[in-house]
């Protein structure tokens, strides 16, 4: 009689929960990445969106420095080893020709055609002219170094503020969570894992797209102030070669 009365109290306690919320006790809510990203609200997909095509873009541009990173630095030791193979300047500078296909040959050329052009136009060999032609090629140096840069903004930008983008979806997503649980007053672990998870997914998103921006940003920016430190010592260089050729012309 007791065990019967006892089974009557439990059916009784869980009916409410059956009548309340059947789909819990019926259906299994889909866990898998895509489930979980076509069951999200739509504030919340479209911050999935948003961070996926930010990793995407990002991941884009990280495989195009890094391509970009190591043709430059594998022509420049090309490069340099001419240049310092102890050949004639304007020999060197003829056979580039308008080819300038990285940076550093594109300094060099700046300051080259500078100093052609102040011998044609008779300007006296000096302290002056050597400091134009360094302006030249400091001036063509920063600007080959702004297109090197472009687009690091945007790595810099994805690993600062996706982390907070997936936050805002997880912090909404449990919002409508509370709201189904207040609605259906029903607080099993069915009804609230789901909403919980797919909230949670935002974040896991936003992690995703910023670990490897920050981490690329670090490299390549670590690699472009070497590369930059390379061209500032080649400029000196070459302005070295031109004072001693001046000082020799006098």
């Amino acid at each position: 009689m007791d065990e019967n009365a006892e089974q009557i109290v439990d059916n009784a306690a869980q009916a409410p929960v059956d009548l309340a919320y059947p789909e819990a006790a019926t259906q299994i809510p889909d866990m898998s990445i895509i489930g979980l990203f076509l069951q999200a609200d739509p504030i919340v997909k479209c911050v999935c969106i948003g961070l996926l095509f930010a990793s995407f873009w990002s991941w884009a541009i990280i495989i195009e420095k890094y391509k970009k990173l190591r043709f430059v630095n594998e022509e420049s030791d090309k490069f340099e080893e001419t240049f310092w193979s102890g050949g004639s300047l304007n020999d060197l500078h003829r056979t580039l020709g308008s080819k300038y296909n990285h940076p550093m040959v594109t300094v060099f050329s700046a300051g080259m055609e500078e100093w052609k052009r102040s011998l044609k136009q008779k300007i006296s060999l000096g302290e002056n002219l050597k400091q134009r032609v360094e302006r030249v090629m400091q001036s063509t140096m920063n600007r080959e170094l702004t297109i090197l840069e472009r687009y690091m903004t945007f790595l810099a930008s994805v690993g600062s503020t996706a982390p907070f983008v997936g936050l805002f979806g997880t912090v909404w997503g449990i919002m409508n969570s509370f709201q189904a649980i207040g609605m259906t007053k029903n607080t099993s672990l069915a009804v609230v894992a789901p909403g919980i998870a797919e909230a949670l997914f935002a974040t896991a998103l936003g992690l995703v797209a910023a670990i490897p921006a920050v981490v690329a940003y670090n490299k390549i920016t670590s690699d472009l102030n070497r590369f930059a430190g390379r061209m500032e010592a080649f400029v000196s260089e070459f302005c070295a070669i031109l004072s001693r050729q001046i000082d020799e012309e006098k």
